[in-house]
């Protein structure tokens, strides 16, 4: 490996990062804008701050989270994959968001980007990258969704022509609820563990993901926000967004690592939607638009096969 781990260059990036996401959505909405809050982590060093846009015209809801915490143990969640790191101490630091548009022609979307440091005395310290984008439609538009991978397969393209695969099949598989057996959206990216290819380059790719997010989003968001909808599709969204409450505070890691290492509850919960429902064994109309997001875009494939 080359290049020693720099925490302090990585948190600039995810600093700056936040800035950019946060100015370019609130170019999309409107009305509301993002409200920061600065918070102390209480399970350890550090803290961060959150930025919570609410009740806006085009963006229901919308978090972007950036923190930066150490703590004397690496909770479970963090460990799972990697046994022999548990015990160590920790530096982590990353940017989380998830968006809720009004409008369910609009898709919900996630990104995250992560770094951590994992230490012990008289051992080499261990450090590695994680992260992604996914996308969660509510209404299926095939140009929306091979954009979207387009834009995924552009941010791994300078790093070789297995990255993406590689990342989207993870995706796949990360994002997958497996008591519905159903993906929880048409993925995207997912990485990690990442640091077979030395810091530099390393750092370089997270930076592709986190840099390739707006550029991915944005004109979904400005193509679909103004379609016409009514209550049958606001249902239908409500309903949907409960899939994602189910993923996020069942498997989601990140959810879970907040939790388990005592981070702070209002910023971890902040990717839950504002509204969601459940309804007891529902099933969409045959040959109807949700049926269709059921069959068509619900499980794995290749968006951007022949």
């Amino acid at each position: 490996m080359t290049g020693a781990p720099d925490l302090e260059q990585v948190e600039q990036y995810l600093i700056g990062l936040q800035d950019s996401v946060c100015s370019a959505l609130e170019q999309v909405e409107p009305v509301a804008r993002f409200i920061e809050d600065a918070w102390s982590y209480e399970g350890g060093k550090g803290g961060g701050r959150s930025r919570v846009l609410s009740e806006g015209i085009v963006i229901e809801q919308g978090g972007v989270n950036y923190s930066r915490v150490s703590g004397t143990s690496l909770p479970p969640s963090a460990t799972a994959h990697r046994p022999e790191l548990a015990g160590r101490s920790f530096h982590a630091v990353g940017l989380s968001l998830v968006i809720h548009p009004r409008n369910p022609h609009v898709p919900t979307s996630h990104a995250n980007v992560r770094f951590f440091i994992a230490e012990k005395q008289d051992a080499a310290p261990v450090w590695w990258f994680g992260g992604g984008i996914d996308l969660t439609p509510y209404y299926p538009y095939m140009e929306d969704v091979i954009a979207w991978h387009k834009a995924s397969r552009a941010a791994c393209e300078p790093f070789g022509e297995d990255i993406y695969p590689r990342c989207k099949k993870w995706c796949d598989e990360y994002f997958f609820l497996k008591h519905r057996n159903e993906t929880r959206g048409v993925g995207g990216l997912f990485f990690d563990d990442l640091n077979e290819w030395g810091f530099e380059r390393c750092f370089a790719f997270m930076r592709s993901v986190g840099d390739h997010y707006i550029p991915a989003y944005l004109p979904i968001m400005q193509l679909r926000k103004d379609t016409p909808y009514g209550k049958r599709e606001q249902d239908f969204q409500r309903y949907r967004r409960g899939r994602y409450v189910e993923f996020n505070l069942i498997y989601d890691r990140g959810t879970l690592f907040g939790l388990q290492s005592g981070g702070r509850t209002e910023s971890i919960l902040m990717s839950l939607p504002p509204v969601a429902h459940w309804r007891y064994n529902w099933k969409p109309a045959e040959g109807s638009p949700e049926d269709y997001l059921y069959k068509g875009f619900l499980k794995p494939k290749d968006w951007l096969g022949d």
